[in-house]
This record gives structure tokens, sequence and C-alpha cells, in this order.
């Protein structure tokens, strides 16, 4: 038995989050080529055939998120204390195959960790940080000399989005910029995130444009929920007077805009799209959990995790997952308020609801502590 009893609607949040981590993996997890010690998660469920699955894109940013999200399970059940003299998994399985999963990526990669474009690899990075604090993994430096390196003066400043060289976005700038601040390097994280607010700041709503295309500085404006994401992490990161009072104003911009008519947040469908929302929720957690903010701001973000979390439960539905032993697992609609689809299901959205009922458990926490 738990030393303390968790409070109903904290049992609740902790019960979807536990059965996200078990759902995702065993719907989409597996060897690499069936060897020993590897894993990976497929893109999509049922997965392609044998054939299929080796020339597919295998999406190394995704396998990056599902990283994260292992991590945060560990987090989570490492955070269990038990009394009954017993041995209880207390988020091991989890660290292992987060071990498992970074040693996989890179051998899926070709035996290297750098690829084309910055954004991932500041997403990869990102989570390897937090895997070597959590799993006892190597942080990976070789991906901040790559990242330092798509840090340049054109435009004034930001990141280029990939080895091209021809545009530099929020995707790349904005995570980089979280990166930076979380292994100290302040300076030129400041820099990164004075560049977004400078050049790709939207006036009409406070929220964070796509990005500048070269030659020719053509803006792109479209506007995502996840650009919204890093940049709040960044700036809680940074955590100096002019970032807080930023991050207060993100919040609000995000609530205001980014909301739908029944309070969840909006999301982007499919593909690569399915993870946005994900990533956004990630980071309205740690402003939940910020005793910089004022409180009407982290009750605002509580509010926009918890509200979309229980709409996503809401539309859950049961698969079975085929193999030698056929087992029952949950998915998760890519939009809430829809059912969850019966066909193929993509590995981003359900990475996508796992990393918000996550949160939203992390986010339940934080308001019962005050």
């Amino acid at each position: 038995m738990p030393t303390k009893e968790l409070p109903v609607e904290r049992r609740g949040t902790e019960l979807r989050a536990a059965a996200a981590a078990a759902s995702v993996p065993g719907a989409f997890g597996h060897r690499l080529l069936g060897l020993p010690g590897t894993h990976l998660a497929h893109v999509s469920f049922p997965s392609a055939g044998f054939l299929n699955r080796c020339t597919a894109p295998w999406h190394y940013w995704w396998q990056a998120h599902y990283l994260d999200c292992l991590l945060d399970a560990a987090q989570r059940e490492g955070a269990n204390k038990y009394d009954d003299g017993n041995k209880h998994d207390d988020g091991a399985a989890h660290r292992l195959r987060a071990r498992r999963l970074l040693r996989t990526i890179r051998l899926r990669n070709g035996g290297r960790w750098r690829n084309s474009y910055y954004d991932d690899m500041a997403w990869l990075a990102l989570a390897a940080l937090r895997s070597a604090d959590i799993a006892g993994t190597r942080p990976l430096t070789t991906l901040t000399a790559a990242l330092a390196s798509a840090h340049t003066p054109d435009l004034g400043g930001g990141l280029f989005w990939n080895t091209s060289r021809d545009f530099k976005n929020t995707p790349a700038t904005a995570p980089a910029a979280l990166y930076f601040a979380r292994i100290g390097r302040t300076a030129e994280a400041a820099a990164l995130i004075d560049w977004l607010f400078a050049r790709l700041q939207d006036p009409a709503t406070g929220l964070l444009l796509d990005g500048i295309r070269v030659p020719g500085e053509q803006l792109v404006t479209d506007i995502y929920t996840y650009n919204q994401g890093p940049v709040l992490g960044a700036l809680l990161t940074l955590g100096d007077e002019q970032s807080l009072r930023r991050a207060e104003d993100l919040i609000t911009a995000i609530a205001t805009h980014l909301v739908q008519p029944d309070g969840t947040l909006r999301t982007h469908g499919g593909g690569d799209g399915g993870l946005f929302t994900g990533i956004l929720v990630r980071y309205l957690a740690l402003a939940a959990l910020s005793a910089a903010l004022p409180e009407a701001t982290r009750r605002t973000a509580r509010t926009l995790i918890t509200t979309t979390a229980c709409v996503l439960w809401e539309g859950r539905a049961e698969r079975e997952v085929g193999g030698r032993r056929r087992r029952t697992v949950l998915v998760f609609p890519a939009v809430p308020g829809d059912p969850a689809g019966k066909g193929t299901v993509e590995l981003s959205t359900q990475l996508q609801a796992w990393m918000i009922f996550e949160a939203a458990h992390v986010a339940g926490g934080a308001a019962a502590r005050l």
C-alpha cells in the first residue's frame, strides 16, 4: 500500500497516465530487426509488414518524444513509496526501456546521433538530458555542438531548421533555446528567445509564428500549438523578470487563441501534427508547477491541461494487440471530443495523449500542494 493515500482525483490522473504508459509501448514497441536489447516504436498500429517497416519513415523526432514519455512514467512511478515490505516496480521498467530506446535510436539512425534537421536534434538532446538524470544515460554533447552551429547571425539570429539553411523557425529555435537554458548556457538561450519575440511574435495574438525563409525574408505566419510550448519552457527556465512576464502573457495568449469552445486545446490532426498539442501541454505543466508565476496564471495552465485530458480520456477505445500473447490496449483520439478510430492509429497521436495524461497528473499534484 502507498504510505500516503492519494486523493480520488489524483488517483484518477495516475490511472490514466499508467494506462497510456502500458498501452503505447504495448501497441507500438518492438525490437529493431528482432535484436535483443533494442527497443523502438512502430509509427502506426497495426504496423505494416516487415519489408514495408524496413523502408518506411521511422520518425527520429517521434522517438525522441517517446523517450520523454517513458521518462515521465519513470518519474511518476518512482514517486510512489511503499511500506508493506515488498518490492515494487518504481519506474525501473520504464528506465530500462528508455535506455534501450536511446541506444536504438542511434542504431536506427545509422550509428550516429545527428540528422539533417536541427529541430529533431533539439528534441532528442532535451530528452537525452532528462534521460541522463532519470535513467543514467549520457548527455549527447555531439548534439550540443550541432545546435550551436545552426545559431548564426543570418536574419539577426535564430536557428536554422535543417542543414539546407534556407529557413529559420520557431520549431528549431525554441527547443534549442530550452536546451541551452537547461545546460546553463543562458546567454545563448536568452538571445534565441529575444530573437523569437523580436522577429516571430504575432502582434495580433501574442503567439509565436512559424518562421522566416531565406533568401527574401519571407515570413511564414502559421500558428501551431507546439511552437508555444518550448518557448514557455525556456522562459520559465531562464526565470528572470522579463522572461516570467513573457511567460505569463504567453499563457494568456494560448488560453485566448488556442482553445476550442469546449475548453480543450486545439489539436492538429495526425502525422507530425499529432504530437503538437501534447508538446504544448508538457510545458504548460511546468507553468502549473511554477511558484514564480501568479496563481491565476498557474490555474489557467492547469485548467487547459485537465480539461483536454478529461475529454481525450472519454474518447478512448479498446484494441487487441496480436502476436503469440494477445492482449488489450487502449487507443486515444487525435482530436478531443472525437472517438478513437478503429482503423490505423498513428504513434504521434498516442504519444500526444500520453503526454497530456502525464501532464494532468503533474498539474493535479501542483493543485494539491496549494
